[in-house]
Order: C-alpha cells, then structure tokens, then sequence
C-alpha cells in the first residue's frame, strides 16, 4: 500500500519520537515531571495516537498501533510483520501495555527477529478454560493460526491476509488485544478470523464481534464491509445458537492430519 504521506509511517515514528515533548504534570500532591525521551523517560498510547490524529489524521489508529508492536524490540508479535533484522525498525521498548519508551541497545534485551517465543502472551487472554486439558495434541494443532496465515486460500480463494506496508493481518492488533488473523476478501471486505483451538463455545461470538466493532471504527474505510468467522476443532451448539441471527459471522470447523513414511535402512 502507498504512503498516505510524503514520509512513511515508520518515518512519522522517528519525527514523533524526535519532538515529543513530555506533558508537564498538573498541579497537585506528588506529581513529578516526566523525563524527556532521551533520558529514560516513557509515552504513552493515547499521547502518540493523538499526536498521529493531530498532524495526520489520514493513518489509521490500527495502523499506528500496529506499528508500535513492529517498532517495539521486545513485542513477540512483531515476528509476523516484516521486522528488518538490520535493527533499522528497533526504535522502541514496550513497558506494559500502553507505556513505550525509546530501545536502548547497550542495556536492553536482544531485540526479537524471530518466533523464538510464544506469540500473544501478553495479548488476548479471552479464550478463559475452554482451552485447558488439551496439553496432550501435536504441539502444531494448537497453532492452526500460522499454517492459515500461510495457507489462508484454504478457507476460500478469495481471501488473503490484510497487509499495509510491512504490517501483516496475523494477529492484528486491536486496541491492547490481538485479532488471530485479520484477512481481505475480494479485495474489499475486511474479515476477523478468531481461532479456538478446541471446542468453539458461545462466548466467543462476543469477543469476535467486539473486535469486529474495533475494526470498523478504528481501520475500514466509510461504508467498507468487516465480517467474522470462528474457526474451531468442534462448534459447540450454543455457538451456533448465537450466531444464527447474526448474518455477517461465519462458523467452521477444522481437521488436522498427519501421516508417516518407514525410511528403509
């Protein structure tokens, strides 16, 4: 996708970063001045999306949050995007979940390149205990996200995984949360595809139309369609219950195989 802007918004990151200037406290007991940048000192979300909505407004406030898991060195979810293992895109340190402060090579932890962690351990946690008691599956079926973000046709050829730029669709973030994979389809349409890696329950219709809420608020375009589909081993009959009066949901269900070849010795 083209730039909006004459600078790129990993560029807008560095002016950001550049001229941020700390918000003095407001009077009161034991309030501090914050540090600048430079000196150790943090911003925090909401100051950089309303730096971004200020001075350009056209980049959507998914697009900035995503950029702050690509630009953040310790984000395990900057592995699906495409981080330059130069450390051109190391400009950031992820304190919690919404305070940032600049990366400092000599004293910060190696950045992450890799899936040498397990994604999404800090994101959503609203799969609850559905998931528990499954510790005996093949380590890979408890990941069908990243075979479906390689292989996504396989639910349909009119999909594709979303991109901007280095920003890849594979847990997307939304807000502090993360979308398992955020697709296109038909070039048009934006689809929240959640995946459960067991039973699909009820409830988790309203965490996909939560993030189906964010998505169209805060990335489509005006009058741009956002879909969903649940995607689980087994639908349990209350989800299909839930869903049955929603048009715009879709369920599936997912079978995993696995085969093996004697080698002749």
């Amino acid at each position: 996708m083209a730039s909006i802007y004459p600078k790129s918004t990993k560029e807008l990151f560095q002016e950001f970063v550049h001229s941020f200037t700390p918000p003095s406290p407001k009077q009161g007991f034991g309030l501090v001045d914050r540090k600048n940048l430079a000196d150790g000192g943090y911003f925090t979300r909401r100051e950089i999306l309303n730096w971004f909505q200020e001075r350009y407004p056209k980049i959507k406030q998914a697009i900035v949050n995503a950029h702050l898991i690509l630009m953040s060195t310790n984000a395990p979810s900057r592995i699906h995007y495409n981080v330059r293992p130069n450390g051109a895109d190391d400009l950031l340190f992820q304190i919690n979940g919404s305070d940032f402060r600049l990366y400092f090579k000599d004293s910060d932890p190696i950045p992450i390149y890799k899936q040498d962690v397990e994604p999404g351990t800090a994101g959503d946690t609203d799969n609850g205990d559905e998931d528990k008691g499954e510790t005996h599956e093949f380590a890979y079926e408890k990941d069908p996200r990243n075979f479906l973000g390689s292989n996504i046709y396989v639910i349909r050829p009119s999909l594709s995984v979303y991109r901007d730029g280095d920003i890849s669709g594979v847990e997307f973030p939304v807000g502090e949360r993360y979308v398992d994979i955020l697709a296109v389809e038909n070039k048009s349409d934006l689809v929240v595809i959640e995946l459960k890696v067991s039973k699909g329950y009820d409830r988790a219709v309203g965490q996909l139309l939560r993030y189906m809420g964010w998505i169209k608020q805060n990335l489509a375009e005006p009058g741009q369609r956002v879909k969903g589909m649940i995607i689980a081993r087994t639908i349990s009959d209350d989800l299909r219950l839930a869903t049955s009066q929603v048009s715009d949901v879709e369920l599936f269900e997912y079978q995993l195989s696995i085969s093996l070849k004697q080698i002749e010795k």
